[in-house]
């Protein structure tokens, strides 16, 4: 089937009036090419009834029309528009007929567009976006057909989209066994006599091994065709070796026997490999243990909102990865197919989620009020878009689901598990299980017997009753009360794995309690990652960690932001805060201390890192979430507080790590898995160089340096080199510094910046990780954060080269021309 992007001359505009009695297209809408967020474009509203969920960005009714000339040999094909996703509640029009609903903002779908053609004429393609009722979503949702759109077109017999699928049923360095399932339609009111030839194809295009089968498709007939395929000395799909097989498929018409006319062709890739897992062994690819290194994200693209460009999924998954991570959890609902291509090139394992909800709203809005009528639907629609994915190794069938532990939340999880299964038995399932939310009416009798517990140990004030007093300091014991327990014996039954989050405490006890109970953490605290991590490496039973988040997210707003007075951050945390701040790294890709910090217990860094807690707030008490580590950045720039005592936080391996200040030792500690691969040293501001180092028994093995700013300042924008997703690549990223003569970063004296020029590219993104941003990201002006901003372009097509420059309110200027 012939697929082609459909994204140019879409019209847009903001639709006020549902009850048009003549459909026209406004004189104030706009041309825009998709991927296109609207959300994105308006800033945030601090009256926003979304909240603090999106960031305070609102949602809207919109609508997008192009119009589609269907000449009239489309008579004879059959013609498919294709939406990636659209948020939320799409209806799809053809010459103002309805073609086609889709509530999930997520979910691919298709569009047969044949009976609703006009031949010979233009055809107006309009597409209503219903996402004006809030709140709708916990997160920054964006809106509008922010995924790609494509056109298929063929014949009337033909490859069903997303209809081939390759299986690996067995494989070793000496042979693989693949299974390829091809779904064949014939539209003709008369049989057809065809033959599928299937081709595979190495990653240097050469022909290895290839199949011909005879079928008749009688009229009207849908039928699926297998074929089992041998292919010798496969290089086998793992995060080491991301190497990727074509599969082409022909039709041919059969003419005396023999090939004749070509009736249709598709190609898709994939890879070679097995899984398994169990509880002694854990978690297997190609019959190697692997211990899943995790990260949920969210889908937005940071400064870009939620439209999904190509280059930005890889871009994001190439940093993760080179962060330390090498698997990603999508949290909460279907990866977009170019994330997925991504994981698959660069070798990253994927957890897919179905859905945040079932059949209880956790918005006011949300898919919730769709569930019970879509959801199979939807997880169809999510496998067969994951099928020849390699990098998709577990599908997750909900996330912290209230009704999980229920008797018929446990049978709706069933059937969730039992349809993934019929469409894809290769993979493994699992619910994400917050056991508080599973705990549902038995919340309160555990507050009372953990308080009753505590108290008689002298533990607590026995008048404590407030449950977020208690999930600050005993979540352990709140996990591990017996009512959870009971809860996940009934949410555990259906599936293959137990996800856990928030539950570490669990991790132990259960697999002694339930010796063929696997376990993955499927969502975690970051300050948690070494205790979490040890248990990993001991337990073969759990089989890996997904620290919430690996990638900073619009939404969620202050969750993850240090704060010293209520309602700076936090939960409790108010506008202008619009970022989670919770990600190993900020929304521009840089890497935050607590990135580092992973990696080092990882056992992936060698060298220490260095972080300082801020010493302005030095003695005061930080009020802040379980996701939050400190407040330390990797600086040691600290105008004004030259003499104040401060605490230096240094991330190591090794058996003992030392800091000095200008050469002269602060002090020489424990480190490594001993000290939670973090240890705290006490000291006085003093500008110059603080180094760390890390000693082996008692011989050096590594050290770094963090130096004090220079008094002048420069101001740098460089682009960046090797992440995108081809060398010739749709989008452009600057990244922009303040730093002093000799590059090091200012970071305590950020400044408002101006893009004044941009040619040959139009500017998609302009702005730093502050998750308090004074200024929208397309309004051409930012302030930076720590010393950073970044700028986002997209080429224009035929123009080069392209030029930036910027300008800073005190008289800094720079550009770049690429």
């Amino acid at each position: 089937m012939l697929e082609r992007r459909y994204n140019d001359e879409w019209k847009f505009w903001v639709d006020k009036d549902s009850f048009a009695l003549v459909w026209n297209i406004p004189e104030n809408a706009r041309e825009v090419t998709l991927p296109h967020d609207a959300m994105i474009e308006a800033p945030a509203d601090p009256n926003s009834l979304n909240g603090g969920n999106t960031g305070f960005r609102n949602g809207d009714i919109y609508t997008y029309v192009k119009l589609l000339y269907a000449p009239e040999e489309y008579r004879n094909k059959t013609i498919f528009l294709k939406f990636e996703g659209v948020y939320m509640n799409a209806l799809v029009y053809v010459n103002g007929q309805l073609a086609a609903k889709n509530p999930g903002g997520y979910t691919t779908f298709y569009v047969e567009l044949n009976q609703f053609l006009r031949y010979g004429q233009n055809n107006e393609i309009r597409v209503q976006v219903r996402n004006g009722a809030m709140t709708n979503s916990r997160w920054y949702s964006g809106s509008g057909i922010y995924r790609d759109v494509y056109l298929l077109e063929a014949g009337l017999t033909y490859l069903v989209p997303e209809g081939v699928q390759i299986k690996t049923e067995n494989a070793s360095q000496e042979l693989a066994v693949l299974m390829v399932n091809t779904e064949l339609k014939n539209r003709k009111s008369s049989p057809a006599e065809l033959i599928l030839e299937t081709t595979i194809q190495n990653n240097e295009g050469e022909t290895i091994a290839c199949d011909c089968t005879s079928v008749v498709l009688f009229e009207q007939e849908e039928r699926r065709m297998p074929q089992r395929i041998a292919v010798d000395a496969p290089v086998l799909w793992s995060e080491d070796t991301p190497v990727l097989y074509t599969c082409i498929s022909r039709l041919y018409t059969k003419e005396n026997g023999e090939k004749g006319a070509l009736v249709d062709s598709n190609t898709e890739t994939f890879g070679i490999r097995t899984l398994q897992v169990d509880t002694r062994k854990g978690f297997q690819v190609n019959g190697k243990t692997v211990n899943l290194r995790g990260a949920c994200i969210h889908h937005d693209s940071g400064l870009l909102g939620a439209a999904t460009y190509e280059d930005a999924q890889y871009r994001q998954i190439r940093l993760l990865k080179e962060a330390g991570f090498n698997a990603i959890r999508m949290s909460h609902h279907p990866m977009a197919p170019a994330m997925l291509r991504a994981c698959d090139a660069l070798g990253m394992y994927v957890m897919d989620e179905t859905f945040d909800m079932w059949n209880r709203c956790k918005s006011n809005y949300d898919y919730g009020l769709y569930f019970q009528e879509w959801w199979e639907k939807d997880v169809t629609a999510m496998v067969r878009k994951d099928y020849n994915h390699p990098s998709v190794v577990l599908y997750s069938v909900g996330n912290e689901i209230p009704e999980i532990g229920t008797d018929h939340g446990a049978r709706t999880c069933y059937d969730l598990c039992a349809k993934i299964k019929a469409l894809d038995d290769t993979r493994f399932t699992l619910a994400s299980i917050n056991g508080v939310f599973a705990a549902g009416d038995a919340v309160g009798q555990i507050i009372a017997d953990v308080v009753s517990d505590l108290s008689s140990k002298g533990e607590i004030d026995g008048n404590v009753n407030d449950f977020m007093t208690l999930m600050d300091g005993h979540m352990d014991e709140i996990v591990t009360h017996r009512t959870i327990g009971e809860r996940l014996e009934k949410a555990c039954a259906a599936t293959d794995i137990a996800g856990y989050n928030y539950m570490t405490a669990r991790y132990e006890i259960d697999g002694q309690t339930y010796p063929n109970r696997v376990i993955v953490g499927s969502e975690t605290y970051p300050p948690e990652i070494a205790r979490n991590w040890g248990i990993v490496k001991r337990c073969p039973h759990v089989i890996g960690d997904f620290t919430w988040t690996g990638w900073d997210y619009i939404g969620e707003a202050g969750v993850g932001i240090p704060a010293y007075q209520w309602g700076e951050g936090g939960f409790g945390a108010g506008f202008p805060a619009q970022l989670a701040y919770s990600g190993d790294l900020d929304i521009t890709g840089f890497r935050r201390p607590a990135s580092y910090f992973r990696e080092v217990v990882f056992g992936l860094r060698r060298e220490p890192y260095i972080a300082v807690q801020d010493p302005n707030r030095y003695g005061q008490t930080l009020i802040k979430t379980p996701w939050v580590i400190s407040d330390a950045i990797s600086s040691w720039t600290w105008s004004g507080c030259e003499g104040k005592p401060v605490i230096v936080e240094v991330y190591a391996p090794g058996a003992e790590a030392e800091l000095l200040c200008n050469g002269r030792s602060v002090g020489r500690k424990t480190a490594g898995e001993a000290a939670g691969f973090r240890t705290l040293f006490e000291t006085v501001y003093e500008p110059g160089t603080l180094t760390a180092v890390v000693y082996e028994n008692g011989e050096e093995i590594s050290r770094t340096e963090l130096r004090t700013a220079g008094a002048e300042r420069v101001l740098h924008v460089n682009a960046e080199k090797d992440y995108t997703s081809a060398e010739e690549g749709e989008l452009l990223y600057f990244q922009v510094e303040i730093t002093d003569e000799k590059g090091v970063i200012v970071t305590g004296e950020d400044v408002v910046l101006h893009l004044n020029i941009c040619e040959g590219a139009e500017p998609l993104g302009f702005g730093s990780g502050d998750p308090k941003p004074l200024y929208n990201f397309n309004e051409g002006v930012t302030k930076t954060f720590n010393g950073r901003a970044q700028i986002i372009l997209k080429k224009t097509r035929g123009a080069e080269p392209v030029k930036v420059q910027i300008e800073s309110e005190n008289g800094l200027r720079t550009e770049a021309i690429v």
